[in-house]
């Protein structure tokens, strides 16, 4: 199955719904991509879940060790690992049922995308949610 993202539009709906982000990779350094985007979107107006088990808090924010100890619906899991951590993380991601499994700019996985397109999911791969948020002028 190939892989296909929504449109820019689906996007940009997908962002005004969102609340809570829970972003898995998130790291404690400002220099690192995950630490900006996940701040950017702080900035904007959402709720950032750390989930990172190097890691004990992010801007204040306490962190979890995986999805599956976060506490209340996630409307975004954005993912900031390689390649090939997706598919364990999509199984994590459909035992809390969040909404859109957002993989980031150069994370990809085939068989991530298949098992969650295959359960209903929203799924976005290979894309910034810090550009995305940006371009569709959320918040």
């Amino acid at each position: 199955m190939p892989i296909t993202n929504p449109s820019r539009e689906e996007i940009g709906k997908i962002l005004r719904k969102a609340k809570r982000i829970a972003v898995v990779g998130l790291s404690d350094n400002p220099e690192r991509e995950s630490y900006m985007a996940a701040k950017a979107m702080k900035d904007a107006g959402y709720e950032i879940i750390p989930v990172n088990p190097m890691i004990e808090q992010w801007e204040g924010i306490p962190a979890v060790k995986k999805l599956t100890d976060i506490e209340g619906h996630v409307d975004i899991v954005n993912v900031f690992r390689r390649s090939e951590h997706l598919p364990e993380i999509a199984r994590e991601f459909v035992q809390i049922d969040a909404d859109v499994f957002w993989a980031q700019l150069g994370v990809v996985n085939e068989e991530a995308y298949e098992f969650l397109k295959e359960k209903g999911y929203t799924v976005v791969m290979d894309r910034c949610i810090k550009v995305e948020h940006a371009l569709t002028k959320q918040h």
